[in-house]
């Protein structure tokens, strides 16, 4: 057995704690994929600086505002940090809280920036 499949068959045991309602979450996703959010309430932790690479010194709690999808049909979470208001994008995982994804899914739809009355008049 070569060192490079030893290591992909080691579990992944990092976890880390969700700023918001502290669920210990692990940092791999079930697809394998690194984790930043947690499953649960979809928040997150300003730990990277997306202007400037590297480390964010800021900290702060990264709240779930809306979702994109991208032309590959990939759905993202946008976060904006409750402190530096900087925005940030993340996949989402299998096991996120679909509720939550599809209420940030339909809000534009369910409100709408501007009166449905304004239709009438079209």
């Amino acid at each position: 057995m070569s060192t490079n499949s030893k290591s992909r068959s080691i579990t992944n045991t990092e976890t880390f704690p969700c700023v918001r309602c502290g669920l210990t979450v692990t940092a791999t996703a079930p697809d394998g994929a690194r984790r930043n959010h947690c499953p649960s309430c979809l928040h997150s932790q300003h730990v990277l600086d997306r202007v400037e690479g590297g480390p964010s010194e800021c900290r702060s709690r990264m709240i779930p505002i809306s979702i994109a999808v991208l032309r590959t049909g990939e759905w993202m979470i946008i976060h904006r940090c409750t402190r530096c208001g900087e925005l940030t994008s993340n996949p989402i995982c299998g096991d996120d809280n679909q509720l939550i994804l599809m209420r940030m899914a339909v809000r534009p739809l369910a409100q709408p920036p501007f009166p449905l009355e304004a239709f009438g008049d079209l």
